[in-house]
Protein backbone atom coordinates (compact mmCIF):
# COMPACT_ATOMS: atom_id res chain seq x y z
CA UNK A 1 0.00 0.00 0.00
CA UNK A 2 1.49 3.28 -1.00
CA UNK A 3 2.28 5.96 1.90
CA UNK A 4 -0.28 8.66 2.23
CA UNK A 5 1.63 12.12 2.55
CA UNK A 6 -1.03 13.84 4.59
CA UNK A 7 -2.24 12.05 7.28
CA UNK A 8 -3.05 12.95 11.09
CA UNK A 9 -4.38 16.70 12.54
CA UNK A 10 -3.74 19.47 11.48
CA UNK A 11 -4.50 23.20 12.66
CA UNK A 12 -5.99 25.33 10.32
CA UNK A 13 -4.57 28.67 12.04
CA UNK A 14 -5.43 32.06 12.87
CA UNK A 15 -3.46 35.20 10.95
CA UNK A 16 -2.86 37.07 13.94
CA UNK A 17 -3.26 41.06 13.60
CA UNK A 18 -2.57 43.77 15.63
CA UNK A 19 -4.75 47.42 15.22
CA UNK A 20 -5.47 45.70 11.86
CA UNK A 21 -2.08 44.98 10.42
CA UNK A 22 -0.06 41.54 10.26
CA UNK A 23 1.34 40.60 13.32
CA UNK A 24 4.15 37.76 12.67
CA UNK A 25 5.63 38.19 15.76
CA UNK A 26 2.38 37.06 17.64
CA UNK A 27 2.33 33.73 14.73
CA UNK A 28 5.71 33.00 15.52
CA UNK A 29 4.74 33.03 19.16
CA UNK A 30 1.30 30.78 18.69
CA UNK A 31 3.76 28.41 16.03
CA UNK A 32 6.09 28.31 19.21
CA UNK A 33 3.09 26.57 20.72
CA UNK A 34 1.67 24.30 18.44
CA UNK A 35 5.48 23.45 17.35
CA UNK A 36 5.61 21.37 21.01
CA UNK A 37 2.45 19.41 20.69
CA UNK A 38 1.00 16.04 18.79
CA UNK A 39 -0.17 17.63 15.90
CA UNK A 40 0.90 16.30 12.35
CA UNK A 41 1.32 19.58 10.81
CA UNK A 42 -0.15 22.98 9.90
CA UNK A 43 -2.78 24.91 7.34
CA UNK A 44 -2.20 28.43 6.84
CA UNK A 45 -4.36 30.82 4.83
CA UNK A 46 -7.24 28.71 4.68
CA UNK A 47 -10.55 29.69 5.85
CA UNK A 48 -9.80 30.30 9.88
CA UNK A 49 -6.60 31.89 8.55
CA UNK A 50 -8.90 35.02 7.35
CA UNK A 51 -7.34 34.17 3.77
CA UNK A 52 -9.78 36.63 2.12
CA UNK A 53 -8.92 39.75 3.66
CA UNK A 54 -4.97 39.32 3.19
CA UNK A 55 -2.95 40.85 0.21
CA UNK A 56 -1.07 38.60 -1.43
CA UNK A 57 2.24 40.16 0.29
CA UNK A 58 0.90 39.45 3.31
CA UNK A 59 0.38 36.00 2.06
CA UNK A 60 4.08 35.39 1.39
CA UNK A 61 4.84 36.66 4.04
CA UNK A 62 2.91 34.12 6.39
CA UNK A 63 4.17 30.99 4.87
CA UNK A 64 7.26 32.21 4.60
CA UNK A 65 7.38 32.84 8.13
CA UNK A 66 5.79 29.22 9.07
CA UNK A 67 8.36 27.68 7.32
CA UNK A 68 10.98 29.33 8.51
CA UNK A 69 9.68 28.37 12.34
CA UNK A 70 8.12 24.61 11.65
CA UNK A 71 9.48 22.23 13.67
CA UNK A 72 11.11 18.77 12.30
CA UNK A 73 8.41 16.63 11.28
CA UNK A 74 5.69 18.88 11.03
CA UNK A 75 4.24 19.50 7.59
CA UNK A 76 2.86 22.63 5.78
CA UNK A 77 -0.29 23.07 3.13
CA UNK A 78 -1.16 26.61 2.07
CA UNK A 79 -4.25 27.91 0.96
CA UNK A 80 -4.08 28.93 -2.84
CA UNK A 81 -7.50 29.82 -4.02
CA UNK A 82 -7.89 32.52 -6.57
CA UNK A 83 -10.71 33.09 -8.98
CA UNK A 84 -8.60 32.31 -12.79
CA UNK A 85 -7.00 29.19 -13.51
CA UNK A 86 -3.93 31.49 -14.15
CA UNK A 87 -4.03 33.33 -11.29
CA UNK A 88 -4.18 30.15 -8.89
CA UNK A 89 -1.15 28.40 -10.74
CA UNK A 90 0.83 31.68 -10.27
CA UNK A 91 -0.22 31.86 -6.91
CA UNK A 92 0.65 28.06 -5.90
CA UNK A 93 3.49 28.17 -7.22
CA UNK A 94 4.85 30.81 -5.59
CA UNK A 95 3.74 29.59 -2.71
CA UNK A 96 5.76 26.33 -3.48
CA UNK A 97 8.95 28.25 -3.78
CA UNK A 98 8.57 29.75 0.09
CA UNK A 99 7.81 26.13 1.15
CA UNK A 100 4.91 25.64 1.00
CA UNK A 101 4.36 21.51 0.88
CA UNK A 102 0.53 21.31 -0.75
CA UNK A 103 -1.65 23.58 -1.77
CA UNK A 104 -5.32 23.91 -0.27
CA UNK A 105 -7.39 24.95 -3.25
CA UNK A 106 -11.36 25.47 -3.05
CA UNK A 107 -13.16 25.74 -6.20
CA UNK A 108 -13.62 29.33 -8.07
CA UNK A 109 -17.45 30.76 -7.28
CA UNK A 110 -17.40 34.11 -8.15
CA UNK A 111 -19.63 33.27 -11.26
CA UNK A 112 -21.48 30.79 -9.90
CA UNK A 113 -24.24 29.68 -12.78
CA UNK A 114 -21.19 29.12 -15.13
CA UNK A 115 -19.41 26.74 -12.84
CA UNK A 116 -20.73 23.62 -13.89
CA UNK A 117 -19.21 20.21 -13.34
CA UNK A 118 -17.20 20.45 -16.84
CA UNK A 119 -15.72 24.04 -16.13
CA UNK A 120 -14.71 22.87 -12.34
CA UNK A 121 -13.15 18.99 -13.92
CA UNK A 122 -11.01 21.57 -16.09
CA UNK A 123 -10.30 24.34 -13.36
CA UNK A 124 -8.60 21.42 -11.01
CA UNK A 125 -6.69 19.48 -14.04
CA UNK A 126 -5.30 22.24 -15.48
CA UNK A 127 -3.88 23.78 -12.12
CA UNK A 128 -2.75 20.08 -11.10
CA UNK A 129 -1.10 19.94 -14.77
CA UNK A 130 1.17 22.88 -13.99
CA UNK A 131 1.37 23.20 -9.96
CA UNK A 132 4.87 22.55 -8.71
CA UNK A 133 3.57 20.94 -5.13
CA UNK A 134 0.69 18.56 -4.77
CA UNK A 135 -3.01 19.81 -4.38
CA UNK A 136 -5.40 19.26 -1.97
CA UNK A 137 -9.51 19.89 -3.17
CA UNK A 138 -11.02 21.94 -0.59
CA UNK A 139 -14.46 21.63 -0.19
CA UNK A 140 -16.53 24.06 1.14
CA UNK A 141 -20.27 24.35 -0.01
CA UNK A 142 -21.07 26.57 2.53
CA UNK A 143 -18.68 29.54 2.00
CA UNK A 144 -18.34 28.90 -1.85
CA UNK A 145 -22.20 27.55 -2.76
CA UNK A 146 -20.86 24.97 -5.18
CA UNK A 147 -20.83 21.45 -4.31
CA UNK A 148 -18.49 18.80 -5.43
CA UNK A 149 -20.38 15.50 -6.00
CA UNK A 150 -18.08 12.14 -5.13
CA UNK A 151 -17.76 11.02 -8.87
CA UNK A 152 -16.62 14.31 -9.27
CA UNK A 153 -13.77 13.53 -6.69
CA UNK A 154 -13.17 10.02 -7.77
CA UNK A 155 -12.15 11.18 -11.68
CA UNK A 156 -10.43 14.18 -10.12
CA UNK A 157 -8.12 12.03 -7.77
CA UNK A 158 -6.99 10.03 -10.85
CA UNK A 159 -4.72 12.74 -11.56
CA UNK A 160 -1.41 12.15 -10.05
CA UNK A 161 -0.50 15.66 -8.44
CA UNK A 162 -4.28 15.80 -7.03
CA UNK A 163 -3.23 13.99 -3.73
CA UNK A 164 -6.50 14.30 -1.81
CA UNK A 165 -9.38 16.54 -0.13
CA UNK A 166 -10.46 18.61 2.91
CA UNK A 167 -14.42 18.31 3.25
CA UNK A 168 -15.89 20.63 5.30
CA UNK A 169 -19.58 19.90 4.21
CA UNK A 170 -20.04 17.73 7.38
CA UNK A 171 -21.69 14.77 4.82
CA UNK A 172 -19.97 11.82 6.13
CA UNK A 173 -21.58 9.77 2.93
CA UNK A 174 -19.08 12.01 1.27
CA UNK A 175 -16.36 9.11 3.24
CA UNK A 176 -17.98 6.45 2.29
CA UNK A 177 -18.40 7.43 -1.34
CA UNK A 178 -14.61 8.73 -2.29
CA UNK A 179 -12.20 6.53 0.17
CA UNK A 180 -12.95 2.77 -1.38
CA UNK A 181 -13.09 4.56 -4.94
CA UNK A 182 -9.53 6.02 -4.97
CA UNK A 183 -6.48 5.48 -5.06
CA UNK A 184 -4.41 4.06 -1.74
CA UNK A 185 -2.74 6.88 -1.09
CA UNK A 186 -5.31 9.48 -1.71
CA UNK A 187 -5.65 11.82 1.57
CA UNK A 188 -9.08 11.96 2.64
CA UNK A 189 -9.39 15.03 5.41
CA UNK A 190 -12.37 15.73 7.43
CA UNK A 191 -12.34 19.75 7.72
CA UNK A 192 -15.50 18.98 10.43
CA UNK A 193 -14.57 18.62 13.86
CA UNK A 194 -18.05 17.43 15.07
CA UNK A 195 -17.47 14.26 12.79
CA UNK A 196 -13.96 13.09 13.23
CA UNK A 197 -14.34 9.89 14.65
CA UNK A 198 -17.21 8.60 12.27
CA UNK A 199 -15.34 10.21 9.46
CA UNK A 200 -12.35 8.08 10.61
CA UNK A 201 -14.17 5.25 10.81
CA UNK A 202 -15.28 5.54 7.34
CA UNK A 203 -12.27 5.59 5.93
CA UNK A 204 -10.73 9.31 6.70
CA UNK A 205 -6.78 9.21 7.31
CA UNK A 206 -7.19 12.59 9.26
CA UNK A 207 -8.32 15.85 9.58
CA UNK A 208 -8.18 19.94 9.29
CA UNK A 209 -9.63 21.42 11.89
CA UNK A 210 -10.16 24.86 13.19
CA UNK A 211 -10.88 23.65 16.60
CA UNK A 212 -7.43 21.93 16.73
CA UNK A 213 -6.14 25.62 16.85
CA UNK A 214 -7.87 25.20 20.73
CA UNK A 215 -7.39 22.47 21.68
CA UNK A 216 -4.91 20.58 19.56
CA UNK A 217 -3.62 18.24 21.85
CA UNK A 218 -7.11 16.52 22.45
CA UNK A 219 -8.34 16.19 18.62
CA UNK A 220 -4.50 14.59 18.26
CA UNK A 221 -5.77 12.09 21.17
CA UNK A 222 -9.15 11.44 19.76
CA UNK A 223 -7.28 10.46 16.91
CA UNK A 224 -4.46 8.48 18.44
CA UNK A 225 -7.09 6.51 20.47
CA UNK A 226 -8.74 5.55 17.01
CA UNK A 227 -5.55 4.56 15.56
CA UNK A 228 -4.75 2.27 18.92
CA UNK A 229 -8.39 0.85 18.69
CA UNK A 230 -10.03 2.00 21.44
CA UNK A 231 -13.05 3.44 20.25
CA UNK A 232 -14.78 3.84 23.04
CA UNK A 233 -12.56 6.22 24.44
CA UNK A 234 -12.25 7.75 21.63
CA UNK A 235 -15.70 8.31 20.74
CA UNK A 236 -16.22 10.28 24.46
CA UNK A 237 -13.82 12.47 23.18
CA UNK A 238 -15.68 13.43 20.32
CA UNK A 239 -18.91 13.97 22.21
CA UNK A 240 -16.88 16.04 24.43
CA UNK A 241 -15.22 18.46 22.20
CA UNK A 242 -18.76 19.14 20.28
CA UNK A 243 -20.49 21.75 21.68
CA UNK A 244 -16.73 23.60 21.50
CA UNK A 245 -16.44 23.13 18.13
CA UNK A 246 -19.89 24.13 16.97
CA UNK A 247 -19.56 27.32 18.81
CA UNK A 248 -16.14 28.30 17.05
CA UNK A 249 -17.38 27.02 13.43
CA UNK A 250 -20.66 26.72 13.14
CA UNK A 251 -22.21 29.51 15.00
CA UNK A 252 -19.72 32.34 16.24
CA UNK A 253 -16.78 31.51 14.16
CA UNK A 254 -13.31 33.57 13.62
CA UNK A 255 -13.85 36.10 16.17
CA UNK A 256 -14.59 32.93 18.98
CA UNK A 257 -11.56 31.46 17.85
CA UNK A 258 -9.19 33.96 18.21
CA UNK A 259 -11.07 34.91 21.85
CA UNK A 260 -10.25 31.29 22.72
CA UNK A 261 -6.51 31.54 21.71
CA UNK A 262 -6.47 34.57 24.22
CA UNK A 263 -7.94 32.44 27.39
CA UNK A 264 -5.64 29.32 26.75
CA UNK A 265 -2.36 31.67 26.34
CA UNK A 266 -1.99 31.91 23.09
CA UNK A 267 -2.32 35.24 20.89
CA UNK A 268 -5.79 35.73 19.62
CA UNK A 269 -6.42 39.29 18.99
CA UNK A 270 -8.88 40.91 16.85
CA UNK A 271 -9.86 39.42 13.46
CA UNK A 272 -9.78 41.99 10.39
CA UNK A 273 -12.87 44.11 9.52
CA UNK A 274 -15.44 43.72 8.37
CA UNK A 275 -15.81 40.67 10.74
CA UNK A 276 -16.27 42.28 14.30
CA UNK A 277 -14.91 40.88 18.08
CA UNK A 278 -17.05 38.58 20.03
CA UNK A 279 -19.61 40.53 22.25
CA UNK A 280 -19.07 40.35 25.84
CA UNK A 281 -22.07 37.92 26.11
CA UNK A 282 -20.49 35.46 23.39
CA UNK A 283 -17.32 35.96 25.17
CA UNK A 284 -18.87 34.25 28.28
CA UNK A 285 -20.01 31.21 26.02
CA UNK A 286 -16.45 30.95 25.32
CA UNK A 287 -15.78 30.58 28.71
CA UNK A 288 -18.04 28.51 29.40
CA UNK A 289 -17.41 26.22 26.86
CA UNK A 290 -14.09 25.67 27.75
CA UNK A 291 -14.51 25.43 31.52
CA UNK A 292 -17.12 23.03 31.27
CA UNK A 293 -15.37 20.55 29.19
CA UNK A 294 -12.45 21.15 31.25
CA UNK A 295 -10.04 20.76 28.37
Amino acid sequence: MNEKKFEGIFAALTTPFMEGELALNKFIHNLNYYNQTSLAGYVVLGSTGEAVFLGEQEAFKIVSTARENLAPGKKLIAGASRESVKETINFINQLAELGAEAALVKPPYYYKPKMTREALKTFFLTVADQAKIPIIIYHIPQNTGLILDSELIIELALHPQIIGMKDSSGNLATVGEVVPAVKSDFCFLTGAGSILFPSLQMGACGAILAVATVIPEICCRLYNLFRQGQYEEALAWQIKIIPLNKALTQTLGIPAIKYALDLIGLYGGEPRLPLLPLSDQDKEKIKFLLNFNKF
